[in-house]
């Protein structure tokens, strides 16, 4: 699956697209994917791959067009506290944390 992420950002990097890759590096407590899992996005918004799930991905989506335009690199945080899980009926919390990289 990785594989399949990494060959469509570099597809998209031959087409002339920019692109930034995310990469889940920590998780904490609840959290819908691992380590290690990516997601590319293209400087049009599309996306190939998983960090997470929700609104997650679209903060994520919207950091990765800000570094493809200046060439940061952002180490991005997310988390709901188990007071806030239990609130919305889930089990509990979870954090995880995303770095997100220009594709060159």
């Amino acid at each position: 699956m990785a594989d399949d992420i990494l060959e469509r950002a570099a597809a998209w990097r031959a087409q002339g697209r920019r692109v930034a890759l995310a990469t889940v590096v920590s998780t904490w407590g609840s959290s819908p994917r691992p380590v290690g899992s990516q997601m590319a996005v293209d400087e049009a918004g599309a996306m190939a791959g998983s960090v997470s799930g929700g609104c997650i991905e679209g903060a994520v989506a919207h950091e990765a067009r800000k570094t493809m335009q200046d060439g940061e690199p952002r180490l991005l945080s997310f988390g709901v506290t188990n007071e806030m899980a239990w609130e919305v009926g889930l089990a509990c919390g979870g954090q995880v944390q995303v770095y997100v990289e220009a594709v060159e």
